[in-house]
């Protein structure tokens, strides 16, 4: 019975890793639209001219990963450094436990008070890392992924969706920096690249 269990849970998850391949891939093309677009686009009017497709790696199965989610409970809102002065409140939401190449990592995942109180955002969290990327092949401040908070204690973080913040782009924009804690002791070689060298 457990040998079959075992079975149906490998299986369950190809499944799921395989949706995610197909996402990052929409993800891939859906940025370079937004990168694009002269509404959406965080990147100067110059840059926009020349501007033709982001810097990805390609999409890695590897760096799709099933996480325990642990919520954490009577977390305090903190203030949040960005790259400018404003300090937006944040709070620890969760821990995201998961393996890489059979070594333990975990991140932090935080939720940011204001934004959790306009419609449509409640359930957004906000997964912030760096990596040994950063500063060679990723952006040296890190990169985000976007989350939901998870149903159930299971979740899996898709790293080809990870991506810059719009500091990286333009200096007028504010951005959180990645907390020390989520800093990643492995080269996470999936999403954005940085955009100059």
């Amino acid at each position: 019975m457990y040998k079959y269990l075992i079975i149906l849970l490998i299986f369950n998850f190809t499944i799921a890793q395989n949706a995610e391949v197909k996402e990052a891939y929409e993800f891939q093309e859906q940025m370079n639209q937004e990168f694009a677009d002269s509404l959406k686009s965080p990147l100067t009017d110059e840059d926009r001219l020349y501007f033709k497709t982001l810097d990805f790696y390609p999409v890695n199965e590897k760096l799709i990963v099933e996480a325990v989610f642990v919520k954490v409970k009577k977390e305090k809102p903190f203030k949040m450094k960005t790259s400018t002065d404003r300090t937006p409140m944040y709070k620890k939401y969760g821990e995201l436990h998961f393996k890489i190449d059979g070594n333990d990592y975990m991140l932090n995942v935080y939720q940011n008070i204001e934004l959790s109180r306009k419609p449509g955002f409640k359930d957004y969290l906000f997964l912030p890392f760096s990596d040994l990327t950063c500063g060679k092949e990723s952006y040296i401040g890190g990169r985000y992924i976007d989350m939901r908070i998870p149903t159930s204690d299971k979740v899996i973080i898709n790293f080809n969706k990870a991506y810059n913040p719009y500091c990286a782009y333009n200096y007028k924009y504010s951005c959180p920096i990645v907390p020390l804690e989520n800093d990643l002791d492995i080269a996470i070689e999936a999403g954005v690249k940085k955009y100059h060298d």
